[in-house]
């Protein structure tokens, strides 16, 4: 798996390498080293948290880095208290954790794009694992509802991963590609800009099992990812596409995951209901990125 990992790695910097020697253009040599993909850290509230206790967490929320785009995803019905407790000088963005691509109709229990960016949400996840094996979404519903989210302005965080079985199987790369292609499959030319498109990396295996991918196991998936989608859409599309690490993210893992060059933050579940250990995350990986734009001494 290294050595194919290492491929990878050598076929991309040849590319960027002719890029840059062809054209000498500056933003070229910037967007090669990712400088330009801003970290992002979301937290996944889930079927959590009730009015009193979002207004607690906004009370204790420490100060949050500036260099961390900071997003949480509470349940749909508390967004306009979250909105409210953060006020409107926050730095914290919303987020929901579904939706229906449909704009309106009869989706008893649902919420359509429209509604979420008019309740203030400005990122949605989509494909999550939960709604994936729990309420059986299938690929080509995942692949509406990143559609419907983009043409409506929401930003969706595209979730993929693999179970247990599968990683033993040594399917992980079949299953991701698999996910990934179907999931921007409606997607049609021009590609979307890829700052509006973010992919989190969940091995299913991991979630709310304690457990948690390797580094090296992240930064493999993140990496085959990445290359997917240079096959799709080019790699200087690809490089500009925001990655999450979202299995059990804490802040005792942040650090080593937050060193991997693909990774550019995490989608985070139970550790973010802590406001104080959801902040230690997200300095993590500002303290990550800081280091990365040093490069070694």
């Amino acid at each position: 798996m290294s050595d194919w990992k290492e491929q990878v790695e050598r076929v991309v910097r040849q590319v960027v390498a002719e890029v840059l020697s062809a054209e000498g253009d500056a933003a070229l040599q910037d967007l090669s080293s990712g400088s330009l993909r801003k970290p992002l850290v979301a937290a996944n509230w889930k079927m959590h948290q009730t009015r009193a206790e979002v207004r607690q967490f906004a009370d204790r929320l420490p100060e949050l880095s500036a260099s961390v785009e900071s997003v949480i995803c509470p349940p749909a019905i508390l967004l306009p208290i979250l909105a409210e407790a953060l006020g409107v000088d926050s730095p914290v963005r919303l987020g929901a954790q579904n939706m229906h691509p449909a704009n309106k109709g009869a989706f008893t229990g649902e919420h359509s794009a429209p509604m979420l960016r008019d309740a203030d949400a400005r990122y949605v996840i989509v494909g999550h694992s939960e709604r994936r094996g729990l309420f059986g979404e299938e690929d080509d519903f995942v692949a509406e509802k990143v559609k419907a989210a983009l043409k409506a302005g929401l930003r969706p965080i595209l979730c993929i991963g693999e179970v247990l079985a599968e990683r033993e199987e040594g399917a992980t790369f079949r299953v991701l590609r698999g996910q990934l292609t179907a999931a921007l499959s409606e997607l049609g030319a021009p590609a979307p800009d890829p700052a509006d498109l973010v992919v989190a990396y969940e091995p299913i295996w991991a979630i709310g099992t304690g457990r948690t991918a390797s580094v090296a196991q992240a930064g493999e998936a993140l990496a085959f990812v990445r290359e997917r989608l240079a096959e799709i859409f080019g790699w200087a599309w690809a490089d500009r596409v925001r990655l999450l690490y979202g299995g059990s993210a804490t802040p005792e893992n942040a650090t080593d995951l937050a060193s991997r060059p693909d990774l550019d933050g995490f989608l985070v579940g139970g550790a973010s209901l802590d406001p104080e250990k959801f902040a230690r995350i997200v300095l993590a990986m500002h303290e990550a990125r800081a280091a990365k734009k040093e490069g070694p001494r």
